[in-house]
């Protein structure tokens, strides 16, 4: 983590390989400013990675330069993922219901590949571990092998389940602008109807990020509904007065078991609903006290909830 990096925890670790995905806004309550968050990340190949271990760089990060330059100094051998130019590379990526099919390419072969994760940023993911794997000496052949059989992690774009009439219902960590703008591009395709999106905004957390995310809600979501995400010791309504200033369109919900329940209940069937913010989190932090709340087991209870009102609904029509 950036604040490992940044208190030198990492330093007396033997790693062979290391990884960089991206750089991207965070944790600004803790880091000066992005530049300080962005040098406590790089220290991982300026200072930690030894020389001669395999530094697994992103081609598509913003700081993909700056990171190269730092291995190429430290005498680290360079792995570069995506781009026309990467060592390992995503030539083609097609929707498959909630899969997707890969092509991929090393050096001058090529692989196709069913991965059972949605969206390209998952794709690119898998394609960084793949790459630190046989970086440390492992046969791609078997490295390759092994990728269908991957699941998502907990929280992770999960999906928790479907309406009655087949919509999904992800629930995402994405707490950030730029990882919330992933996951929203990422399910876009998968979505032939209208997307909804459940979130908030932490609370004693960087306060800049909250319009932010709001504008990009607003941009990439139809039915937005803004609650509270671990508001700890601010005002609720404060934090969700910041996110709706940048989308209007936004339903501004002070229950987030509320929201998850009125979002599902208002879902058609080519719709899907993102529940961002929490993810694998089990409580929810308020400033005296942190209360159980999954959005996994929540959005679980209201599907199941929707799916009796409707099997109840539809029993009353047939005795009618």
């Amino acid at each position: 983590s950036s604040h490992g990096l940044a208190q030198y925890r990492l330093d007396g670790m033997q790693l062979r390989a290391a990884a960089l995905t991206n750089i991207a806004r965070d944790h600004l309550d803790y880091h000066a400013d992005e530049r300080a968050y962005m040098y406590a990340k790089l220290r991982l190949f300026g200072e930690v990675l030894a020389p001669g271990g395999a530094a697994v760089l992103s081609r598509e990060a913003e700081v993909f330069s700056e990171a190269e330059s730092l291995s190429w100094a430290r005498g680290q051998q360079i792995v570069s993922v995506g781009g026309r130019f990467g060592d390992l590379r995503l030539l083609s990526c097609e929707v498959a219901g909630e899969r997707q099919h890969l092509r991929i390419g090393l050096g001058t072969r090529e692989w196709e590949i069913d991965l059972a994760l949605p969206g390209r940023f998952q794709a690119m993911n898998a394609l960084m571990a793949a790459a630190l794997v046989i970086s440390c000496g492992e046969d791609p052949e078997d490295v390759f092998g092994v990728l269908p059989a991957l699941v998502a992690v907990p929280g992770r774009l999960e999906l928790v389940g479907k309406t009655s009439l087949g919509a999904p219902v992800f629930v995402d960590y994405a707490h950030t602008p730029d990882a919330l703008r992933a996951v929203l591009e990422t399910v876009r395709p998968h979505c032939r109807g209208r997307l909804h999106l459940v979130f908030g905004c932490g609370g004693d957390r960087d306060r800049g990020k909250r319009p932010m995310m709001g504008a990009v809600a607003q941009q990439l979501a139809d039915e937005i509904y803004v609650t509270d995400d671990n508001p700890r010791s601010e005002q609720p309504e404060t934090i969700r007065a910041a996110i709706c200033a940048q989308c209007p369109s936004a339903r501004d919900l002070d229950d987030r078991r509320g929201a998850i329940a009125l979002a599902i209940s208002e879902m058609g069937a080519d719709d899907l609903l993102v529940i961002a913010g929490k993810g694998h989190e089990t409580g929810q932090q308020f400033s005296d006290r942190t209360e159980p709340f999954d959005d996994r087991l929540v959005a679980a209870d209201c599907l199941a909830a929707e799916a009796v009102k409707n099997a109840d609904r539809g029993g009353a029509h047939e005795h009618s």
